[in-house]
This record gives structure tokens, C-alpha cells and sequence, in this order.
């Protein structure tokens, strides 16, 4: 192996902590989160894993995926996770941390672009959802997954995207997704149970919708998988009440359910954290892998 000089080894470490200082700062100060994603990206190394980027899921110039995998793996568990942005903004460019992450936990993970709101509204980008779902199962094989081990998960609006796609009956039927290939579902910070008519996110929804026409918390089908139900403890953004409401109705549908309050975390912090290198903000990565190791 080659080693680098002492001054070469020392000019990155000096690096990536000051790459990582100023991440943290502009996620504490929530005042720039494109910002923040591209000084987090930097300091993440994705040498050793397999990654392909832009693979093509669906026709639209949006329905691409990124793939992250260990490599020389065999029947590994597969992730699918969707970024947020009030459906209208985001990127799966700004989301390396978390195939990286992922990827190093043992997991085939795929990190996809949606259909944007205004011009596309709901179910548009849950239809992608459960698209790049079926795009990861026919191609898990060849990055070493396996196609009946999937898991979803997703950030603010990608949790919508990810509980709606997987708990709505209707969805992983009509893009042909075995319903029982599908182990978990991991919500973060999601807002699954609120009227959407309120607030500015309305242009993501139908102009004449209603919250029991599109919010997760009413389609929750009884052979759902468990979902694990994350909550910034700091939350000023998506109310917890979405989080409880969510718990409730998968309880009454007799749907294993875990809702955990992380301490410290912000709407912002709670992804952050899913990144290796700021692990240290919270518990993000450690309860999606425990949650994934208990129900693969």
C-alpha cells in the first residue's frame, strides 16, 4: 500500500475537518442546505464501493437513480432513498452521503431523482417512487442485492414519498412490486398527516384534493411491512404531530410500528446525521441500520 507523506496525509485531514466544520455550521444555521450538502459531499471518500450514476427508471428527464454497493457482495439487503424539498426542490446529487453511508453499512442503495412539483403533482412523484423501486428490484443482482430485500426510506417529502408508495395498496401493485418483497419502510422527519391546503406545499397536490384523498395516514393497507418512524427532537418545520398521526394508523391497521424522538436534531441535522462523518449530531444511521438488520 502507498503511503502518503506526513505533510500530504496532514493537508487532508486539515481539509476534511474544515470541509466538515463548515457543513455543520450551515446545517446548524439551516441558512444554505444546497450549500451544506456540497461541503458534505466533498468529505465523503466512495473508493472501494461500486457506484453507477444516472441509471434511467422511467421516461421523464427526472427518473434517474444513483447506485451505491459494497462490492463483492452477495444477497445483500436493498435501500431505496428519496430526498425532500417540499416536492419541489432537491437533488439526488446533494444525497452521496447517504449512498456512501449506506453502501458501508452493507447495503445496495439506490438514491433517486422525482418529478417535480408544480408541473407534476401527487402521485406523480409517488408513482417514481414506486417506479425506481421496481428499476432497483430487476437490477439488484447485478450490484450483489437481493430483489426480495428491499427497503425504502426518505427525508420530509421523501418520506411521503416513500410511506405513500409502499402503504397505498394501489402503487407497488401498478408498477409490479411484489408486496412482500418490500421488508420496511424508514420515514424521516416526514409529514404524513397534515392539511396541505394551508400551506405553500399545495401546489404539490391537486388543486381540488382533500388530505384524505392523498395523506399516507389514510391508505395505510393491513399487510403493510414495519415502518420505523423517525422525529427531529428539534423539528420546527414539520409538525411531530404528522409522526403520531402516522403511528396511530398503522397501529389500527395492525402494522408493526417504531416511532423514535432523536434528540438534538433538527429538521435538518436528522438527515445530516445519516452521513458517516456526523454521526456525532444524532442517531440517524444507527437506527436505520438497526431497523434494516432486524427485518431483512
Amino acid at each position: 500500500m502507498t503511503r502518503l507523506p506526513a505533510r500530504a496525509s496532514s493537508r487532508r485531514r486539515k481539509f476534511t475537518l474544515g470541509t466538515l466544520a463548515v457543513t455543520l455550521a450551515a446545517l446548524l444555521t439551516a441558512c444554505s442546505g444546497v450549500d451544506a450538502q456540497q461541503s458534505l459531499n466533498r468529505a465523503v471518500n466512495l473508493a472501494g464501493l461500486n457506484v453507477v450514476t444516472d441509471q434511467r427508471y422511467g421516461p421523464d428527464a427526472r427518473n434517474t437513480l444513483d447506485v451505491y454497493a459494497p462490492r463483492n457482495v452477495q444477497n445483500a439487503p436493498v435501500v431505496l432513498f428519496i430526498h425532500g424539498g417540499s416536492w419541489q426542490n432537491g437533488d439526488k446529487s446533494g444525497h452521496r452521503f447517504v449512498g456512501e453511508s449506506l453502501a458501508r453499512a452493507g447495503y445496495v442503495t439506490g438514491v433517486m431523482n422525482y418529478r417535480l412539483a408544480p408541473k407534476n403533482r401527487y402521485p406523480d412523484f409517488v408513482q417514481d417512487a414506486a417506479s425506481a423501486l421496481r428499476w432497483l428490484r430487476d437490477n439488484a443482482k447485478t450490484f450483489g442485492g437481493n430483489p426480495d430485500v428491499l427497503f425504502v426510506t426518505g427525508h420530509s417529502a421523501g418520506a411521503f414519498n416513500a410511506v405513500e408508495a409502499v402503504d397505498n395498496e394501489r402503487w407497488l401493485r401498478e408498477a409490479g412490486v411484489p408486496i412482500r418483497a418490500v421488508r420496511g419502510v424508514i420515514g424521516i422527519a416526514g409529514p404524513y398527516s397534515y392539511d396541505f391546503r394551508q400551506f405553500q406545499s399545495r401546489v404539490a397536490f391537486p388543486e381540488n384534493g382533500t388530505p384524505d384523498g392523498v395523506m399516507p395516514d389514510r391508505h395505510v393497507r393491513r399487510d403493510a411491512p414495519p415502518h420505523l418512524l423517525l422525529v427531529a427532537a428539534n423539528d420546527r418545520t414539520v409538525h411531530p404531530q404528522n409522526a403520531l398521526n402516522m403511528e396511530a394508523a398503522l397501529k389500527a391497521a395492525g402494522v408493526p410500528v417504531t416511532r423514535t424522538v432523536l434528540p438534538r436534531v433538527n429538521h435538518i441535522t436528522i438527515a445530516a446525521a445519516i452521513a458517516r462523518p456526523l454521526t456525532f449530531l444524532g442517531g440517524t444511521r444507527q437506527a436505520m441500520i438497526d431497523f434494516i438488520e432486524r427485518h431483512k
